[in-house]
C-alpha cells in the first residue's frame, strides 16, 4: 500500500508539473528591456527564494527542507520530499537624458522538487545511521528573456518623419534533472538537462509623411536547443563535534564549503529570415519580399562558468555566508544571432548574506520562528555598449516562514530585492523585485512499512 500511496503522489505532482510547464512555456513576459537584445537575452535569476533574499549564495548553502538547484551536492542533505514553486514581480524604471519609462511585469520562477532516496526515517526503524546519503532532483525553469520595444523618430529634409521600431520577445528555458550523493562530510552532485526555447526580433522602418510610401520589415526568429550540465562538491565540518555529542542541547556550529561549475556547452540553432515592404494604398495592401530564407541551421556556445563559497550555522539560530562567481563569456557566441567570439565580456558576481531566526522552538510567538534573511551583492553582466560593461549591484530582504500542511512543516518564502545597474550608460535601469517560494515538504516518501 505504501508504494502504490507513494507512486500516486508522483503521478499526482508529475501532472502538477506538466500544466505548470505548459504554462511556463506559453507565457510572455512584459518587461521592456533594451539590453535583452544582446546574447541571448536577459538571464534569468534561477536562485531559488530562500536563497536569493541571502543575495543569492548559490554554492554552500544546505538545508535540510528546502533545496540549492545550483549545486546539485545539496541534494544529499534533504530530510524530506521537497516541492518547491515560485513566482514574481518586478517593477522597472529604465531612464536616459531626456526620458523615463516605468513597467511592470510577472511570471512563474520556476517549479521543482527534490526527495532523499532513502527517507532518513528508515535509519531510525531500522536502528542504524548510513554514512551514505543520496538526494534526487527536478527542475523546469526560465534561461533567459528577450523582451524589447523601442521607438525612435527623426526627420529627414526629403522624406519627412520617419520611425523605426525595435522589438523582441521570446526566450529561453531549461528543464533539469539531479543527483547528489554524500559520504560521511562530503557531497558530490551533478544536473544535466535540456535548454530550448524561441527568439523573435524585429525591425520597423515607417515613412511616416509619405503616404503611399512602402514601409520596411525586418524579421528574425530561431529555435533554441541543446543540453547543459553542471557539477558540485560540498564540504561540512561540525566544529563543535565532540561538545555536540556529550550535550545534544548545545547548538552545532557547522561550517560548509561549496564549489560548483561547468564547461563550455554547445547548442543549435535553427532561424529564420524575412525582409518585405509594405504599402497601403486606400483599403489595399501591397507587399514586396526582399529575402526569406528559412530553416537555417547555425551553432553556438555557452560558457563555463566556476563558483564557490562558504556558509557558518549556528545551530538553528543564524548564518551567514558567503559566494563568488565567475563566467567566461568571451567564449560564447550565436550564429543566429551574428555574434561572434568575443562580442561579450566575462562576468563576476559576489554576494554576502545569512538569515537570523529568534527561536525556532517557540509555541506562542509566530514571528519568533520566521527566518529573516538578507543579503548584498554586486555584479558585472556580459553585455557592454559603447567599450562600457554593465554592472549593477543590489540589496535582498526576505522571510521564510514556516506553516503546517498535512501535519508536516513547510514554508512560504516572501521576499523583495532593490537594485541598480547601468548606471554609467546611457539607459540605466532601477528595480524592485517582489518573489514568493511556497514549499511543502513530505517525509512519508519511500517510508518502509515495518509490522510487528
Amino acid at each position: 500500500m505504501k508504494s502504490c500511496y507513494t507512486i500516486a503522489k508522483i503521478l499526482f505532482l508529475s501532472g502538477i508539473a506538466f500544466c505548470l510547464v505548459i504554462f511556463e512555456a506559453s507565457a510572455q513576459q512584459s518587461e521592456n528591456t533594451p539590453y535583452s537584445r544582446y546574447g541571448l537575452g536577459e538571464l534569468a535569476d534561477n536562485h531559488f527564494n530562500h536563497i536569493r533574499q541571502m543575495g543569492g549564495l548559490g554554492s554552500a548553502v544546505i538545508d535540510a527542507h528546502q533545496f540549492n538547484i545550483l549545486n546539485p551536492a545539496s541534494y544529499a542533505y534533504l530530510q524530506a520530499f521537497s516541492l518547491d514553486v515560485g513566482v514574481y514581480a518586478k517593477y522597472n524604471q529604465l531612464k536616459d537624458q531626456n526620458n523615463t519609462n516605468k513597467v511592470g511585469t510577472g511570471n512563474i520562477d520556476y517549479v521543482a522538487f527534490a526527495f532523499p532516496v532513502r527517507n532518513p526515517s528508515n535509519d531510525v526503524y531500522e536502528g542504524k545511521t548510513s554514512k551514505t546519503k543520496m538526494g534526487m532532483a527536478f527542475a523546469l525553469m526560465p534561461h533567459s528573456n528577450v523582451s524589447y520595444n523601442i521607438l525612435t523618430t527623426s526627420t529627414d529634409p526629403e522624406y519627412g518623419d520617419i520611425e523605426r521600431s525595435y522589438i523582441g520577445s521570446g526566450g529561453s528555458y531549461k528543464f533539469l534533472f539531479g543527483n547528489g550523493l554524500k559520504y560521511k562530510d562530503l557531497s558530490i552532485g551533478v544536473n544535466v538537462g535540456y535548454l530550448f526555447g524561441k527568439i523573435d526580433y524585429q525591425r520597423n522602418l515607417d515613412y511616416i509623411d509619405l503616404p503611399f510610401a512602402y514601409q520596411n520589415r525586418y524579421s528574425t526568429n530561431y529555435n533554441i536547443n541543446g543540453f547543459i550540465w553542471n557539477a558540485g562538491l560540498m564540504y561540512s565540518l561540525v566544529l563543535n563535534k565532540k561538545q555536540v555529542e556529550k550535550d545534544k542541547s548545545k547548538p552545532s556550529k557547522l561550517l560548509t564549503f561549496g564549489l560548483r561549475g561547468n564547461s563550455i556547452q554547445g547548442f543549435n540553432t535553427e532561424a529564420n529570415r524575412i525582409n518585405y515592404s509594405i504599402q497601403r494604398v486606400s483599403d489595399q495592401v501591397n507587399r514586396d519580399t526582399s529575402l526569406r530564407v528559412e530553416g537555417v541551421k547555425g551553432k553556438g556556445k555557452l560558457p563555463f562558468e566556476l563558483g564557490f563559497g562558504s556558509h557558518y550555522y549556528y545551530g538553528e539560530k543564524w548564518s551567514l555566508g558567503f559566494d563568488y562567481r565567475y563566467t567566461g563569456w568571451k567564449q560564447y557566441y550565436n550564429e543566429a544571432n551574428e555574434e561572434v567570439e568575443g562580442s561579450m565580456k566575462n562576468a563576476n558576481r559576489f554576494a554576502v548574506g545569512g538569515a537570523y531566526r529568534p527561536n525556532y522552538k517557540s509555541f506562542d510567538n509566530f514571528f519568533e520562528r520566521v527566518f529573516y534573511r538578507y543579503g548584498i551583492y554586486y555584479e558585472t553582466d556580459p553585455r557592454s555598449l559603447d567599450g562600457k560593461q554593465i554592472s549593477g549591484y543590489g540589496l535582498s530582504l526576505g522571510l521564510g516562514m514556516p506553516f503546517i500542511y498535512q501535519r508536516k512543516i513547510s514554508y512560504i518564502n516572501l521576499g523583495a530585492q532593490f537594485g541598480m545597474r547601468a548606471q554609467e550608460l546611457p539607459i540605466s535601469e532601477r528595480y524592485v523585485k517582489i518573489s514568493l517560494g511556497v514549499t511543502f515538504n513530505d517525509d512519508e516518501w519511500f517510508l518502509k512499512s515495518k509490522y510487528y
